[in-house]
Formats: C-alpha cells, structure tokens, sequence
C-alpha cells in the first residue's frame, strides 16, 4: 500500500534577483534537512540567501500549522526558481542611441516534506 507524502509549499513572488543565481542557491539546499538548509543559507555569501532562508521558515510554519507535520523530520523535498517578468531599462549610448538593460525577476518556490 502506497503512503501519501504530506507536503507543505512556501513561494515568493517578483522577487529582484535574476533566477540563474537563485538557481545555484536552490541546488545547494534541494534534499537536505530543514535545520541543515537553514545554516547553509545563513552561511552562504549570496544575495538569494537571504530571500530563500526567509521562505523556508514560511515553508516549515505552514508545514507545522496548516498540516500538523512534525517539525524536527521535515526536509527541503523541492526547490526551484522561474523566471518572473523582465523590466526593461535602457543606458544612453553613443550617438543618441540606447543599450537595453533587462532586470529580471523571480518566483521562487520551497516544498518541505515529512521524512518517512
């Protein structure tokens, strides 16, 4: 008989940082436990650090609160980052012309789940 896998998400929306870097954050914390995750993103020198870790406390209080998980086996099951809506700026160049200048956004998703 197939168990089902209790899950609870946490995401983030429009955040300010291009999803290629919070990709390599995601990486880093896909598959380890929760407290374990936590100090790698406290540690880690990245400017998606601080966004994720911040996602991951919601992530295990909506685990905790919304669907009574036990808090001390939770993990980080899935984690990913998708491109959000590009503002186009633009930088003045030589003979009146203009350079596009793309600040991109991110959706951001944590999922943790209970540890069988």
């Amino acid at each position: 008989m197939d168990e089902e896998i209790k899950t609870a998400r946490a995401e983030a929306k429009y955040v300010r940082i291009a999803p290629r870097k919070v990709q390599i954050v995601c990486d880093m914390i896909r598959g380890q436990k929760t407290d374990t995750a936590m100090a790698m993103l406290q540690n880690t020198p990245k400017a998606a650090c601080e966004v994720m870790a911040k996602l991951l406390k919601s992530a295990c209080a909506n685990a905790e609160n919304n669907f009574a998980l036990d808090p001390d086996s939770l993990y980080v099951a899935e984690t990913y980052a998708e491109a959000g809506p590009i503002l186009k700026r633009g930088r003045p160049v030589s003979k009146g012309r203009m350079h596009r200048i793309n600040k991109r956004t991110s959706h951001i998703i944590i999922v943790v789940a209970e540890k069988q």
